[in-house]
């Protein structure tokens, strides 16, 4: 059997990685979006200098893949400014929300790479955040299957 049929495994050979999707919507970000993009700019180019100085190769390619990524993510940061003023809800903004069975919730309006629904960061592309977006203090909106009333809106300082 020729040898080109033939796959032998190669220490020194590693697969490469797909690169992560990027989306096509606009990256935009808080001030503490890009600051947090940046730093995990730093964070995998410290990573990526350790897997070559161990000569990790496999840690090196994924390491590579993400900063990649990230380096992209920050190359297309479209910074928006917090918004001026808190008559409509708009992205950056901090939006109090009572629902129906007098639950109060608090969120702010971010990009995509820091949105965090747990801690209440969402993403402007969320259904929430599209629902709320262009309204003031005393809108009623549709959440899930309920309603609420926007009670309170700040800027993100």
């Amino acid at each position: 059997m020729s040898v080109a049929f033939v796959k032998e495994p190669n220490e020194n050979q590693v697969e490469t990685l797909p690169d992560r999707e990027l989306g096509t919507d606009p990256n935009f970000v808080t001030a503490k979006g890009l600051k947090q993009i940046e730093e995990q700019v730093a964070d995998l180019e410290a990573k990526l200098f350790a897997a070559r100085d161990a000569d990790d190769k496999i840690g090196y390619a994924s390491v590579h893949r993400d900063l990649r990524y990230w380096r992209a993510r920050k190359m297309s940061a479209e910074l928006v400014p917090a918004p001026d003023d808190a008559e409509t809800v708009h992205f950056g903004s901090e939006v109090t929300i009572e629902r129906d069975d007098g639950r109060a919730q608090v969120f702010r309006i971010v990009g995509i790479d820091e949105a965090n629904p747990a801690d209440g960061r969402l993403s402007y592309l969320s259904p929430l955040a599209k629902a709320i977006a262009g309204k003031s203090v005393g809108d009623v909106v549709k959440v899930g299957p309920s309603e609420a009333e926007i009670v309170e809106i700040k800027p993100i300082g």
